[in-house]
């Protein structure tokens, strides 16, 4: 979603928010939101005026600034958004359960099949593979079915004037202005998360001027209308990040007996003819293939799948700032382009004996829980506040451990005591 090198806590809140999510994702879910405060419009309009002699706002003209701000009212719902702070650790086997599961795959591959031949040609001109854009266009809008539904210039005109990181907002809004000024997009459809995130693959809307391009042909940079304006940009960003093109993201791999994990990581890497003498191997225990010239180890999880890493992932890295965000693009990706495969998991399993459940499964739970009486909401799959705390008293109720996480084991009891 392109929320580059913000605090932490901005990519992470605004990922799923782009996904449907009533919680933030991408390490952490967050506390439910505070009240919005009490905005005041004398304030707010006094404040775009000081913007539109700001330097950050020269290249918008007067006329667009005022067409677009002069009857803007603050959002105050964005403030608490922006101020929520993690509280419930999501382990990497329940965030890769929801992003990569059985209904997305297959929504994955009938987009791979639609869109392949304006994929090869994208592939023609960046270099970036077909299955990767596919699998950064099904973590970011479920290929394009959660592009989220807030105002971007009431958004980020709020975020600019009141709470933190007012400086970094402002830049969003002068290109979120200049967008609708160069007649890309219309106002209308210039929607996307609380944060900015916007599109059919979630940019902000700086990175919409570094990355974006007109694939179709129509003179516009439509992102949100063209899917292939759409794909072709997050191809563009992706080469610009450093995507090499011919390599793989990586592989899952085995390491020997009592092998020294101590020098893991995703930036430390080694040749593979490295690794392959330290006795590496492909999890299915064949030897490393050269297509990877270098590789890091990275291990999500103690005891659980281990990976070896290269460029590319790096790549996929820096369109959101988690390990664990790259590596469900990276898995999508895999399985898009392998439709005889059938498991969405790793050959390795994870280390938990209380797996994750995907959407379908969290609407399950959901339904149970809404057929015991708990006041959550519908059955959406997304599992928020008001399904967290419910989940909390069924699990004092059964004898679990009341940590608020929808795994497994819950669903199975719940299911069998309704």
């Amino acid at each position: 979603m392109n929320f580059r090198r913000t605090s932490l806590a901005l990519p992470q809140l605004a990922l799923l928010a782009s996904l449907g999510f009533s919680a933030p994702a991408v390490l952490a879910q967050a506390s439910p939101p505070q009240e919005p405060p009490q905005l005041s419009s004398a304030e707010f309009q006094s404040c775009l005026s000081e913007l539109r002699a700001s330097k950050a706002f020269a290249a918008i003209t007067s006329a667009t600034f005022t067409q677009y701000t002069e009857h803007l009212q603050p959002d105050a719902t964005v403030l608490p958004l922006l101020n929520r702070q993690p509280e419930f650790s999501m382990p990497v086997w329940d965030y890769l359960a929801v992003l990569v599961d059985d209904q997305r795959v297959a929504d994955g591959r009938a987009a791979y099949s639609k869109w392949q031949d304006t994929l090869a040609k994208i592939e023609q001109s960046t270099g970036v593979s077909p299955q990767i854009v596919v699998g950064v266009w099904g973590v970011e809008s479920n290929f394009g079915q959660n592009l989220g539904g807030r105002s971007l210039v009431q958004s980020l005109g709020t975020l600019s004037c009141f709470g933190r990181r007012q400086a970094y907002f402002r830049g969003e809004f002068a290109s979120a202005l200049r967008i609708l000024q160069e007649g890309h997009i219309a106002e209308s459809k210039l929607v996307g998360s609380w944060a900015g995130a916007f599109g059919q693959t979630q940019f902000m809307p700086s990175t919409f001027f570094r990355s974006a391009v007109d694939f179709d042909g129509d003179g516009r940079r439509d992102i949100v209308d063209s899917v292939p304006d759409a794909l072709a940009s997050t191809a563009t960003f992706l080469k610009n990040a450093g995507y090499r093109p011919g390599q793989p993201w990586g592989f899952e791999v085995k390491l020997p007996a009592n092998f020294d994990t101590s020098d893991a990581g995703r930036k430390n890497k080694k040749p593979i003819a490295t690794w392959r003498a330290a006795g590496v191997t492909l999890v299915n225990g064949q030897p490393l293939p050269d297509s990877l010239p270098t590789a890091g180890l990275m291990i999500p999880a103690a005891g659980g799948p281990a990976f070896l890493v290269g460029r590319n992932f790096d790549a996929l890295y820096s369109y959101n700032a988690s390990e664990n965000y790259a590596l469900a693009i990276a898995q999508l990706s895999n399985l898009v382009a392998n439709p005889a495969e059938s498991r969405t998991g790793f050959v390795a399993a994870w280390p938990t004996d209380d797996p994750g459940l995907s959407r379908a499964q969290n609407k399950e739970l959901q339904q149970a829980l809404l057929a015991r009486g708990y006041d959550i909401g519908s059955a959406d799959g997304m599992i928020g506040a008001k399904t967290r705390e419910a989940i909390k008293a069924e699990q004092t109720r059964l004898g679990q451990k009341a940590d608020g996480r929808a795994g497994q084991k819950l669903l199975r009891a719940i299911s069998a005591s309704n």
